[in-house]
């Protein structure tokens, strides 16, 4: 019964704990990008989502408790920054203000993403889950959701134009400000 339970309630988990990484995606999409910073970003995201709950799991129940509310507050954070820089660069005509996630801007849309997933794997540490194939779950699912959110925004940048990068970083912030409050 190891397929039927344990498999099918980590891709469950695994959409869930991907579910940010979506609508950020989908807010991030609505900037220009080609199909390679999209396959970047995605990877980048998914490697995150494999790394924090390993940490996570190898840290152990301990300091679940101490470090869990900070995760999601640091998160909201720095999605509600880029998100509002996102949205402030609209209104300027150059390309050289717009915000593209790569280099450490890259490192820190993973890092802000990929937060919830680090107080998850202190719980799964605890409950025996085969660690490696969590790890693989994870990483799948949220590489999948955010490449999947990436090119639906970069559909709905082509429909909505300039108006596009007001909409995608007023979605980061939304997203920052409900995490920072929930």
């Amino acid at each position: 019964m190891f397929f039927s339970t344990e498999l099918l309630s980590l891709a469950l988990l695994a959409i869930g704990l991907s579910m940010d990484a979506f609508s950020i995606s989908l807010g991030l999409g609505m900037n220009k990008m080609r199909l390679r910073r999209i396959a970047i970003i995605g990877l980048v995201i998914g490697s995150f989502h494999m790394l924090f709950p390993m940490v996570g799991m190898l840290l152990g129940h301990a300091l679940s408790e101490q470090v869990g509310q900070w995760t999601a507050f640091a998160s909201g954070i720095l999605l509600f920054f880029i998100g509002a820089h996102m949205f402030f660069s609209a209104f300027h005509t150059s390309d050289d203000f717009r915000w593209q996630p790569v280099g450490f801007g890259l490192w820190m849309l993973a890092f802000s993403v990929s937060l919830d997933s680090f107080t998850v794997g202190f719980s799964l540490g605890i409950s025996g889950v085969t660690i490696i194939i969590t790890l693989i779950i994870f990483g799948i699912v949220s590489c999948f959701f955010t490449w999947i959110g990436l090119l639906l925004g970069r559909r709905l940048q082509r429909f909505l134009g300039t108006y596009s990068e007001i909409l995608g970083g007023s979605i980061l912030c939304s997203f920052g400000i409900y995490m920072l409050f929930s």
